[in-house]
């Protein structure tokens, strides 16, 4: 090892010797006299310190003021210890046994070479080496330190721990609360599929009369259950109170700002990878408060080559994702990620996302002024590409009902809130109380706004925007909404184990309501064209049905049907009548066109469910040619709310 004999003298002079940290020389004093930086460069860091509380060498850097080879040889002179090159000479694999991983990721710390009876242990963070030796009593005594860059003691603390880490990922959210339980049984899972198909297709042939009317009756009853909830939550929209025209976004002087660490999911980008950079370096936030953490998977070496072709700067940093059996998921990655995350606030963006330069103040000061009970607070979709096709528009035209009305509406009421993927944050200490994500469930967002709710947490919607680009193929919408539709039924389905336990947990209020958000959206993209058929009867032509419900039956069932239509597009074009999104107007009649793949997308969603639960269909992102914005601020206008998950079908998927 080429550091050994260097480390060596380590061993000579007596560790209880070293200077104490009260007769260390300033970190900025000795940057100073080294002629690394200047006396005006210490000062503006110092003056940024007296509101951000990291380390001076960690605001230099992100200021670009100092470069972290000179952060490390200031480091290493201030606590007299020798600095190392891990990817010359990494950490002996035999010693990982000796710290637990808990303390590495705790202290930024891993044992790296055991010299007699001392063991030299290597930390990116030197000031907190004397908590973590008091932490391992009497066997701390005999640590010595020696200081890496912090990217590469966190490179092999994953290479040392990254199994166990793995593990811990995907086990993190109670049995109880998880749908993992379903892997140890797939075959019972499949025959009751095949039981239930089996059933249906005997009652089509036995009985197609009763069965198709069962089946509009069904249909009918969420389509009502649906319209109802859309109707409250325009009405809630309508009369809600009008916000401050110029709303508070710049953090108040009374309190330090907290650091913020924001996960990125990347898998197979080599479209967006490179531009996402861009995107993020316009935040307004201070940089050495700011963590992005780019999360890749263990082998996706598309991702990895497009990112080694840019240059990171030192407030983004790279967490690789082992492997662990077939299970490759979304918040897997996340809850990988989350544990090397520094920030009080864990936030998530998407790959393609290019968020308000000002998001991060937005998000510090709503969670400095709001209640300790307020866990999470979900930011605004928009899309940059809504004029690419007839597609991409209707998808726009769909998430502005969401994003604008319902889901807005859906929180004034205080129902449950289906968190998006993207553009949400959390207080730290509550997103780990809960074990972070269901590493199985496909849609594990709005599964954890179900979760965040039962534990007695809250929600907000932050008019703080984020733009996306919307699907605008065929083919990828169905397997996104399939995905998304399967997740919806996961979680309906991993909740409703217990509906006594669910019912008191919520209320009976919120409790319907998740049936509704859950449930009823799932059956109303799946029979879909059973109220399709609704429209025979517009031509002169007789329902099947009508025979056995009978006429004052299908008078209502239609009647129902009709003001759904009129509602889904009296709400459509309320959340695209402001100026930026009045160019979608005239394909709001068309939405009905758009939703017909959702019945493929269902169909696809059941057959995954029995077969394959746990299977994450991709979105594949830069498939668009439109341009992305060039001022996310200018762009948002007056946006208010927003998430993306499966929204209540428009028209009833009509």
């Amino acid at each position: 090892m080429g550091y050994v004999m260097s480390t060596l003298r380590l061993l000579l002079p007596d560790p209880q010797a070293a200077s104490p940290p009260a007769e260390r020389l300033p970190i900025g004093r000795y940057l100073v006299n080294s002629g690394a930086i200047s006396p005006k460069d210490l000062l503006h860091g110092l003056a940024l310190q007296r509101r951000i509380d990291v380390p001076l060498g960690e605001i230099l850097a992100a200021e670009g003021l100092i470069s972290r080879a000179d952060i490390l040889h200031a480091l290493a002179h201030q606590y007299q210890a020798q600095p190392v090159d891990l990817c010359k000479d990494p950490p002996d694999p035999r010693l990982r046994h000796r710290l637990p991983v808990a303390l590495c990721l705790e202290f930024g710390a891993v044992p790296w070479l055991e010299i007699g009876d001392r063991l030299l242990v290597v930390t990116g963070q030197p000031a907190q080496f004397d908590r973590l030796c008091a932490c391992m009593g009497s066997a701390g005594k005999r640590f010595l330190p020696v200081i890496a860059e912090p990217q590469q003691v966190q490179d092999h603390i994953t290479a040392l721990y990254g199994q166990e880490l793995a593990h811990k990922a995907a086990t993190r959210v109670p049995m109880v609360e998880s749908c993992r339980g379903w892997a140890a049984n797939p075959l019972r899972r499949q025959i009751w599929a095949v039981a239930l198909c089996s059933v249906i297709l005997a009652s089509v042939f036995l009985a197609p009369t009763v069965a198709l009317s069962a089946a509009l009756l069904w249909a009918t009853l969420t389509l009502a259950m649906t319209t109802g909830l859309k109707a409250a939550a325009l009405a809630s929209t309508l009369l809600k109170p009008r916000a401050p025209t110029t709303p508070p976004r710049v953090p108040p002087s009374d309190f330090r700002l907290p650091r913020v660490s924001v996960m990125v999911p990347l898998y197979k980008e080599q479209e967006i990878a490179s531009a996402l950079i861009s995107r993020l370096s316009r935040l307004t936030y201070p940089k050495s408060l700011l963590q992005v953490v780019l999360v890749l998977e263990a082998g996706d070496e598309v991702t990895r080559e497009t990112l080694n072709r840019t240059a990171l700067p030192s407030w983004i940093s790279l967490i690789e994702v082992p492997e662990a059996g077939q299970l490759r998921t979304k918040p897997r990655a996340l809850n990988y990620a989350l544990d090397f995350c520094k920030g009080s606030i864990i936030g998530v963006w998407d790959a393609e996302d290019a968020p308000e330069p000002d998001q991060i103040e937005q998000i510090a000061t709503r969670f400095h002024q709001a209640p300790d009970n307020v866990a999470c607070l979900q930011g605004v979709l928009d899309y940059y590409n809504s004029r690419s096709n007839w597609m991409s528009r209707c998808f726009a035209i769909e998430y502005a009902s969401w994003w604008r009305v319902l889901l807005p509406g859906v929180a004034r009421l205080g129902l449950v809130v289906p968190l998006g993927g993207t553009t949400l944050f959390f207080r730290r200490e509550i997103l780990e109380r809960l074990g972070g994500w269901d590493a199985h469930n496909v849609t594990e967002d709005a599964d954890l706004g179900l979760r965040l709710a039962r534990h007695g947490y809250v929600t907000e919607i932050l008019p703080t925007v984020t733009y996306e680009e919307a699907n605008c193929r065929p083919w990828p919408w169905v397997r996104q909404r399939s995905r998304w539709l399967k997740g919806f039924l996961t979680t309906w389905s991993v909740h409703m184990r217990a509906p006594r336990r669910l019912m008191k947990d919520l209320g009976m209020v919120r409790f319907l309501g998740v049936q509704t958000l859950f449930l009823a959206t799932f059956s109303q993209f799946a029979l879909a064209p059973l109220l399709w058929s609704l429209w025979l009867t517009f031509v002169g032509l007789s329902h099947p049905a009508a025979e056995l419900l009978g006429p004052a039956v299908m008078t209502g069932v239609i009647g129902l049907f009709i003001l759904s239509q009129l509602l889904n597009l009296s709400l459509s074009a309320f959340a695209v009548s402001d100026r930026r999104h009045r160019h979608l107007l005239p394909y709001v009649l068309t939405l009905p066109f758009y939703f017909a793949l959702g019945a493929l997308a269902a169909l696809k969603a059941l057959y995954e469910f029995a077969s394959s639960p746990f299977y994450w269909d991709k979105t594949a992102h830069g498939q668009s040619s439109e341009e992305e914005p060039t001022d996310c601020a200018a762009r948002a206008g007056h946006v208010k709310n927003h998430p993306p998950v499966a929204p209540l079908p428009a028209s009833a998927v009509s």
